[in-house]
């Protein structure tokens, strides 16, 4: 019984191992791909196609046609010699009809460039919410790589616990140590499992957050490759600023005033007279019932045609104020949308001043930090060999120990953070933080 299960559980932990291991860019690309958030703009976009093709079809003539069928029963008019009869008859019409809009004050055309604008800014907003979610899958794919380098910290921290205990314990049996010093040893023992415990953990709730982000399946195994993201760059970026040419948020902004200024010249248009054409065809079938003298359906389709052009000039005067209203509701829009506008430029300018300055503060805490670990670590050498001299506690051990384990998470924190930023301040003017 034990052969097959052995046999089971290296085949498991093979696969395991074979798994390949996922970067930053390729969970970026799959949550930009599988994201629902990202679905939804792409649907959108493609409403707003819909408009702009409706839009230009509304630029085209309209074509229709029609058939017609009546009884006519009791008192009625007879079609062949127009006076009243009181016989049944029946009629059968059939027409075509083309009409064309010639002037209607531009409002067609302020409709299509307002289409237009919308498939634009349909563009940036699906732009806007892929870098949303890659920026999202990035901070989630940190927090993994922070809390599995925590766990390796914790696990090594528990390893060099264990060691010590069996030491003091080694010690205590010689006369250099008492009871207490183990009873305490113990106690860092118990602390450095829990903390191992506490830090696997984290671990397993933001690796479930990264697998939301990317709408990744929950049950299944995700591995990360965590080398690329833990190394800080010192990229100097100069003083940050947006990039109003490429950041597709701003883009957006812009091209909804265009949208709302449009939509104000299509509401003034109803103030102009509209002039439309239209050109037809139509014939008939007349049948007087139970009479056999009626004229064959050929000759009176052939003999009924009859062609038609028309114009229709359409005057408003008064629709109790509707258009007025719409056209301050319009203008109103416009000016809303001018300064969301503003809002949203001087609202990137902060973000981007502000990511540029953390990235520079992260650099530097980085270098400050790196110089900490250094220090603690020698602190932490030196109280370890006066431990094992006797000329140290384990309090004082624990102390410094504890101060190293810290120091060491901020250094890790600083670089994962330093990178962060800088991937905020490379969308800020305009490049691209992930690929397709």
């Amino acid at each position: 019984m034990k052969k097959p299960f052995l046999i089971l559980t290296v085949f498991s932990a093979s696969l395991a191992s074979a798994q390949p291991e996922w970067t930053v860019q390729q969970c970026m690309q799959y949550a930009v791909t599988h994201n629902t958030q990202v679905r939804q703009a792409e649907l959108k976009l493609d409403n707003y196609r819909a408009n702009r093709l409706g839009a230009i079809g509304n630029m085209l003539p309209s074509v229709e046609a029609s058939v017609g069928m009546q009884y006519n029963f009791g008192r009625a008019i007879d079609p062949e010699t127009n006076i009243y009869t009181d016989v049944s008859t029946f009629y059968n019409g059939y027409s075509v009809q083309a009409s064309l809009p010639v002037f209607d004050g531009f409002n067609r055309l302020h409709a299509l460039r307002a289409a237009q604008a919308s498939v634009l800014m349909g563009k940036s907003a699906l732009l806007q919410q892929q870098d949303k979610t890659a920026l999202n899958v990035m901070q989630a794919f940190t927090n993994v790589v922070y809390y599995d380098k925590m766990v390796r910290m914790a696990d090594e921290k528990r390893r060099e616990t264990a060691l010590l205990l069996r030491q003091t314990q080694v010690m205590l049996e010689v006369g250099r140590k008492s009871p207490a010093d183990v009873a305490l040893v113990e106690s860092q023992q118990a602390e450095a499992d829990y903390e191992l415990t506490r830090q696997q953990n984290l671990k397993a709730s933001a690796l479930l957050e990264l697998k939301k982000e990317m709408n990744y399946p929950l049950a299944d195994s995700l591995r990360l490759t965590c080398n690329e993201i833990t190394d800080c760059a010192r990229r100097d970026y100069g003083s940050s600023m947006v990039s109003r040419n490429l950041i597709p948020e701003l883009q957006q902004a812009y091209q909804s005033v265009l949208v709302s200024r449009h939509e104000w010249l299509q509401a003034r248009a109803g103030f102009f007279p509209t002039l439309s054409l239209s050109a037809g065809l139509s014939t008939s079938f007349h049948k007087t019932l139970h009479s056999e003298e009626t004229m064959p359906f050929r000759e009176q389709f052939k003999n009924n045609l009859g062609e038609y052009v028309s114009a229709t000039l359409h005057i408003p005067l008064f629709n109790r104020l509707q258009t007025l209203t719409g056209i301050r509701r319009a203008k109103n829009n416009y000016r809303i949308a001018q300064e969301q506008f503003k809002q949203k430029q001087l609202e990137l300018e902060k973000l981007s001043r502000e990511a540029w300055q953390d990235m520079q503060a992260y650099q530097q805490q980085v270098i400050q930090m790196e110089r900490k670990v250094k220090a603690d670590s020698l602190a932490y050498l030196l109280t370890r060999r006066q431990y094992e001299e006797g000329l140290s506690t384990a309090i004082d051990l624990h102390t410094t120990s504890t101060q190293l384990l810290k120091s060491r998470a901020t250094l890790l924190q600083c670089r994962l953070m330093a990178v962060v930023k800088e991937q905020l301040v490379r969308y800020y003017q305009g490049e691209t933080i992930w690929t397709e």
